[in-house]
């Protein structure tokens, strides 16, 4: 039996919201490298996202090759596979291989050609071993860019054309008793995506959906990295997302945090398990649908009192106003002087009262244009209908009237 645990999507460097995640970072890779040794994992399947940035700064790059020294040297017989995610570099993630090989850990960030300009195939495959025997296979495929994969008619098709190679490449050389798993970093349709999360979504010019169809039933187990909710596709067990280890948005505050154990025997899966981690820090947003100033005051005056340290909840609070209110943040940051959260969003404020209200976080409220605010009423009292030209044409007279009326003064 062999015993793979698959993890994604660290974003090593994050900053939430201006605060630095460093601690949060250090305590998941302290969680995981005891889950490695607890467990017995032979291999540590990292399904792209290691680092948040294609730039990471110093200390991040030594966050991560100190764990991976760390694991390595404790569990002597553990294999490490590293693929690069959209938020990686490639090329950077790829660098140290020379040195990383000797401590069985692999990386694959770029999709090689040949001399005659076909893709590398064979250097994305790589053998499990248990006991100095292969257990599996593994197709270790990073994240497309264009030209990345075979020609295709879409992106989509091009990713399964590179899913349907390699899976030939490899059933050339497998014996009936070893399994085929692969990695990749991609959108997988039917995968559920964070709310206003940018970073899920559109990658590849808006139709990067992958059909789960592109993992052939061939493939014991497919480890995904991308979406930040751990999760299976489709209702295909063996075609999961990990999750990320640590909520990267406030509409990720709901999730259970956690990675995948699979256990291998010969080449089916026996059982997949996933190992819920418990971040230590908290999202909290209040209230849960935006509120007029006042009650939004009270709500805040029932949290925690207390001294802010690196595990104090980080606190968006979402404010329902129908007009500017120049004091809202002062109010805001003065009855959260003694509570011991921090104030990182303070979002979704809404224009109007009724349900079809335009959200927009408090910064941006705050860059918006007379113009703008009228053309949203007008929309909204006519069924989307485009205010005409006429009109705008007058409004802005006024507003620059107005304006020129206040310069003066």
């Amino acid at each position: 039996m062999i015993k793979l645990l698959h993890t994604a999507d660290w974003h090593i460097g994050q900053t939430f919201f201006d605060y630095p995640r460093k601690a949060e970072h250090l305590h998941f890779l302290g969680w995981l490298r005891d889950q490695i040794r607890q467990q017995g994992v032979d291999v540590l399947l990292i399904a792209g996202d290691v680092f948040d940035t294609p730039n990471p700064s110093a200390d991040s790059q030594k966050m991560f090759y100190k764990f991976l020294r760390e694991i390595t040297t404790d569990n002597s017989a553990l294999q490490v596979v590293v693929i690069a995610g959209n938020h990686d570099s490639a090329a950077r993630l790829e660098a140290p291989n020379p040195l990383l090989e000797e401590m069985n850990i692999t990386i694959k960030g770029i999709v090689k050609r040949t001399a005659d300009g076909l893709i590398d195939y064979q250097r994305l495959i790589v053998p499990l071993t248990k006991d100095g025997e292969v257990a599996a296979w593994c197709m270790a495929v990073p994240y497309l860019r264009q030209g990345d994969y075979p020609e295709a008619e879409s992106y989509p098709l091009g990713v399964k054309a590179m899913y349907e190679a390699l899976l030939q490449e490899v059933l050339k050389v497998r014996q009936p008793n070893q399994a085929i798993v692969a990695m990749g970093h991609l959108h997988a349709a039917g995968g559920i995506v964070s709310e206003n999360d940018r970073s899920e979504r559109t990658i590849v010019g808006g139709e990067e959906c992958v059909s789960p169809d592109a993992f052939s039933n061939e493939i014991v187990y497919t480890a995904l990295g991308h979406l930040h909710r751990g999760q299976q596709v489709c209702g295909r067990e063996e075609v999961r997302y990990a999750g990320a280890p640590l909520p990267m948005s406030f509409a990720e505050k709901n999730y259970k945090q956690s990675v995948a154990l699979v256990e291998i025997e010969g080449a089916a899966v026996t059982k997949i398990e996933k190992l819920l981690y418990d971040a230590p820090v908290k999202v909290l947003s209040i209230p849960n649908e935006a509120k007029p100033l006042e009650e939004v005051l009270e709500e805040i005056d029932k949290l925690p009192e207390g001294e802010i340290t690196e595990t104090s909840p980080y606190l968006e609070v979402k404010v329902l106003i129908t007009e500017p209110e120049p004091s809202l943040r002062n109010r805001i940051e003065e009855a959260l002087k003694t509570k011991s959260v921090r104030l990182a969003r303070l979002g979704a404020v809404q224009v109007g009262r009724d349900a079809e209200s335009k959200t927009f976080t408090y910064e941006e409220l705050q860059a918006i244009t007379p113009m703008e605010i009228a053309r949203m009423e007008f929309e909204k009292q006519f069924g989307g209908e485009e205010m005409p030209e006429t009109m705008k044409n007058l409004l802005q007279s006024v507003i620059q009237e107005i304006e020129h009326e206040d310069i003066s003064n």
